[in-house]
């Protein structure tokens, strides 16, 4: 049973910073084999992609509206994959879920293609 928990949303200002953190277990295989992806639902909104990270930290992809300002990084011995959120702004406002799956580079973007989703975190920034 694959679990995918999430932590470290909150309430920041603009410009301000945060770190998500999702550990996961239970994937059945090697954790370095899973993509691991977040997105981001704001309200009234569809569910988007923020960013993925594959094998190893040198495997990276990220939405056009976070580039530069946030950061996907994964920690293999300890089944947790981190995003490091700077220059925060009002639009980033939303609920924040983590994601996973053996995903082919194809279906990194597509929330549709993945399985095994965390409860979400929210994550406010006020202007």
């Amino acid at each position: 049973q694959v679990q995918l928990v999430e932590s470290g949303g909150g309430l920041v200002q603009a410009g301000g910073s945060l770190r998500l953190s999702c550990a996961a277990s239970g994937f059945g295989q090697p954790f370095r084999n899973i993509v691991m992806t977040w997105f981001r639902q704001a309200p009234g909104k569809e569910r988007e992609f923020v960013a993925a990270v594959r094998l190893t930290n040198s495997n990276t992809f990220y939405a056009d509206s976070v580039k530069g300002r946030f950061t996907i990084s994964r920690d293999n011995a300890k089944n947790t994959v981190y995003l490091q959120m700077n220059s925060l702004k009002p639009e980033d406002t939303a609920v924040y879920y983590c994601a996973g799956g053996p995903l082919i580079l194809s279906s990194i973007r597509n929330p549709n293609d993945y399985s095994n989703w965390g409860q979400g975190t929210q994550v406010t920034v006020s202007s």
